[in-house]
């Protein structure tokens, strides 16, 4: 097996997956990264210059070696491109999970957002009970410090699906979940007609006699086969089938009441408490209690749950200071992540540092952006990370900037950033974006640790 975009986080469960069952791996990244590092520990031969003259020689035979691709990958690309010319199978990531998975019972999580940690959250339930399962996340799992997971005896499978480039169309789901659909990556799908559609299209690949579990008042018109069954759910509506009631919200913990058709379950805590996570925990807990998960299991399982990295991920918590790492990269998501924070932490100073991630997006969206992050007390914005894009005249970090109502503000490059924030008066700080800033977190961490200790 040879992937090429080693590093991502759904190509990493793949090679985790092909090195379990015995596979010999190899892989091209374009950077180094502490996951990258893990994969090549864990028997996996990645490379970091691309250079097809360098490809080891037991992966240059076509007969016996199948190349995986992540479409973040430009079609350029020098081993990609020579992999082709010479007549190997080359596959994208996402038909490979679907080819793997579509013997099993895939249990499929779609959306905008909420996706990682409501797969993450039911496999963690599925694991804690008699039902097992196996897992591709799109996230690393604190509870298993892992995105995948075997089981010997199960058949049920838990699958972020992914929308990007439409790779969800691959999967056959027995079950799926749509936690929404507000438009994004325009750049793909065009128009938000287009891109719900998509979502629209990835309900018809239900398996007939499966079930469709879809957060009430999305703007998705499912497409079901025969003997589709469709449950909505809701942390706020109480029309919804399965939903919440008396969520409560204090002195560091959340509770809430789950109640369904043939289940109501009080005070239930979350393991990481904020209120996102309730709409997250009745999506997982109705796919859990679908598939003979216990009372007992799931209430237990709800209160250990740590959540997956960089899902409002608490990297220092004490009584000076609050750090919190997220992967919010889309408007809802910010704005979402910063009402959590600052109900959770009412009456204290909320700082964000925030990296736009694509020029695309930030283009579409500046005014979506500008809006979510006036709800800080504080705003650091750095500079747009391109990831797979080229840059567009015109387009900047300021689109964003000039448009946040929040007076204290400040753009930066990343360079500037850790003097910044060690000249500041930290109370509750955030970082946010799905780019590399993720590479700032154990610097802040390790700074904020030695001048509050």
């Amino acid at each position: 097996m040879y992937f090429i975009g080693a590093g991502g986080i759904g190509m990493s469960a793949l090679i985790r997956y092909f090195l379990a069952k015995g596979k010999r791996v190899a892989g091209y990244d374009r950077t180094p990264t502490a996951l990258t590092g893990r994969l090549i520990t864990e028997g996996a031969a990645i490379r970091f210059d691309d250079d097809e003259a360098r490809i080891p020689e037991c992966f240059r035979d076509k007969n016996t070696t199948l190349v995986v691709y992540t479409p973040a990958v430009p079609a350029s690309h020098g081993e990609l491109t020579w992999f082709r010319q010479n007549g190997f199978e080359v596959l994208k990531r996402s038909q490979t999970l679907g080819l793997i998975t579509g013997s099993s019972r895939g249990l499929c999580v779609a959306g905008t957002h909420g996706k990682t940690t409501t797969s993450s959250m039911i496999a963690h339930l599925l694991k804690q009970s008699a039902a097992d399962c196996n897992a591709f996340l799109g996230g690393i799992l604190k509870n298993y410090d892992s995105n995948l997971m075997l089981s010997q005896h199960s058949d049920l499978t838990v699958i972020e699906a992914d929308e990007y480039d439409r790779s969800f169309h691959f999967l056959t789901p027995y079950m799926a979940v749509v936690t929404s659909a507000d438009p994004d990556h325009l750049d793909i799908y065009g128009t938000p007609q287009a891109y719900r559609e998509s979502f629209e299209r990835f309900t018809s690949l239900i398996r007939p006699g499966g079930t469709l579990i879809m957060k009430k008042g999305i703007d998705v018109t499912p497409r079901l086969q025969p003997n589709v069954r469709l449950y909505t759910y809701s942390a706020t509506d109480e029309t919804a089938v399965f939903h919440a009631a008396n969520i409560r919200v204090g002195n560091g913990e959340l509770l809430f009441d789950f109640i369904s058709p043939e289940l109501c379950m009080t005070d239930v805590r979350l393991g990481v408490p904020v209120r996102t996570n309730v709409e997250n925990g009745i999506a997982a807990m109705a796919v859990a209690l679908l598939n003979g998960v216990t009372a007992d299991e799931m209430r237990a399982a709800m209160n250990s749950f740590a959540g997956a990295q960089r899902r409002f991920d608490f990297q220092v918590k004490n009584d000076r200071v609050v750090y919190i790492d997220d992967y919010a990269h889309h408007p809802r998501e910010l704005q979402s992540c910063i009402r959590s924070v600052k109900e959770l932490y009412e009456g204290r100073k909320v700082t964000g540092v925030f990296q736009p991630h694509l020029y695309t997006r930030t283009r579409d969206f500046a005014d979506e952006f500008a809006a979510a992050l006036s709800g800080l007390d504080r705003l650091i914005l750095l500079d747009i990370y391109p990831a797979r894009e080229e840059p567009i005249p015109g387009v900047t970090s300021e689109m964003i900037f000039g448009k946040v109502t929040v007076a204290d503000k400040t753009l930066c490059r990343k360079e500037e950033l850790m003097d910044i924030l060690e000249k500041e008066d930290a109370d509750v700080l955030l970082t946010l974006g799905a780019g590399d800033i993720d590479g700032f977190v154990e610097p802040i961490r390790n700074m904020l640790n030695e001048k509050y200790a």
